[in-house]
């Protein structure tokens, strides 16, 4: 796919954003820490970033999908951590308001979220429902001009620093599997809510994990989103869209990977001549960069046809996270194949680049569960 010279434009400001102030000691201290840092966040915030897709009259860019893959693919190119600053806003977080909130919900919530005022998370898995997402126990009873929230989400990321979380729970205990759940607009600050501990994570060290427990938690029903009892249709249109930002952001690790990859074949030296000069470590780049070419293609049409409103729109989401995520895990083993013992040491990009792209293919939803949204499609 050739980009116009609009998106070329686009391209060039997140990755000069991105090598410019996404420094090696900035990377480094999220590292160590494991602390979300607020600078980069604000920082991020003032150039449009927390608002590339949300529209220009609710504080935000106005931009389509490619526009986002761009970004997400760009900053996860130097890193993944960081990527996810600006793509929560973009996507599991806004996705839902954008798709069902009234308009009185979206000035209050979605303004200060595109502006970067506010964080929202979005609070669908519980410890005994992951794939399985319709079988969640969080309940919601009417009391009034309430609903009574009860009940425990997990791996909520984000969660620790977040403002507000768009809620998934049970409203019509009646109806089985994922009927019968409702969307809610969560404060995180109401009485009854405690948020987990950080979870000590294998990768994406900085952007942090926990879950969040709902105790005898009264939600106003201005705060219900979209239609009762139809929430769970909802959440699958949004993680269409989160899955192809987490296909974006496969394909940028995956370019970093590559590009480490090939720089260090050129400089390291081994029985007098360079690496890259050996067959074996040139054509493991060359099958890398042969994934990437592909991956990308499927990324960049799949965001051209979900704006379109494409009607295997998800199938093609599906596709683009399925592949996308296994070609990046497949790129960065290689990688750090080809740095040898080197690229087992922390000290190098490759190390941590390993550690970060293996989430790629387990949230929003792990490869099996896209492959079961893709053979659904085909064989229904």
């Amino acid at each position: 796919m050739i980009l116009n010279e609009k998106y070329e434009m686009m391209r060039k400001l997140y990755r000069e954003f991105a090598e410019t102030e996404f420094t090696d000691e900035l990377l480094d201290r999220l590292e160590e820490t494991g602390e979300f840092d607020w600078d980069i966040f604000h920082k991020m915030a003032e150039y449009g970033f927390t608002g590339v897709k949300i529209p220009k009259e609710y504080g935000g860019q106005g931009g389509d999908s490619i526009a986002y893959v761009l970004m997400v693919e760009e900053f996860a190119r130097v890193s993944p951590v960081l990527s996810l600053y600006a793509n929560t806003s973009n996507s599991l977080g806004a996705g839902p308001l954008l798709y069902c909130g009234t308009e009185e919900q979206k000035q209050k919530y979605l303004t200060p979220v595109a502006r970067g005022e506010k964080i929202m998370v979005f609070c669908l898995t519980e410890p005994g429902a992951g794939s399985d997402a319709g079988g969640t126990l969080t309940t919601a009873v009417e009391d009034g001009d309430y609903y009574v929230l009860n009940g425990r989400k997990t791996f909520v990321s984000g969660a620790p620093i977040a403002d507000y979380a768009i809620v998934y729970a049970k409203t019509d205990p009646t109806q089985k599997g994922s009927r019968g759940i409702s969307m809610f607009i969560v404060d995180l600050k109401l009485p009854g809510i405690s948020i987990g501990k950080p979870e000590h994570k294998m990768g994406i060290v900085g952007y942090p994990t926990s879950d969040v427990v709902f105790d005898n938690v009264r939600v106003h029903k201005d705060d219900l989103l979209g239609p009762l009892h139809k929430g769970f249709s909802t959440a699958m249109k949004t993680l269409d869209g989160g899955r192809l930002g987490v296909a974006a952001q496969a394909l940028g690790i995956a370019e970093g990977c590559l590009e480490e990859a090939i720089q260090y074949a050129k400089d390291r030296k081994q029985f007098g001549r360079p690496i890259a000069s050996f067959q074996a470590i040139s054509f493991m780049i060359a099958d890398m960069a042969t994934e990437i070419e592909a991956a990308r293609e499927l990324v960049y049409s799949t965001a051209e046809k979900k704006d379109a409103e494409d009607p295997e729109g998800s199938k093609l989401c599906a596709m683009a996270k399925l592949f996308a995520s296994e070609m990046a895990n497949r790129v960065a083993y290689k990688a750090v194949q080809v740095f040898g013992g080197y690229g087992y040491i922390k000290e190098y990009k490759v190390e941590r680049f390993y550690r970060d792209v293996r989430i790629t293919s387990i949230y929003e939803g792990t490869s099996q569960v896209q492959q079961m949204v893709i053979s659904g499609n085909l064989l229904r």
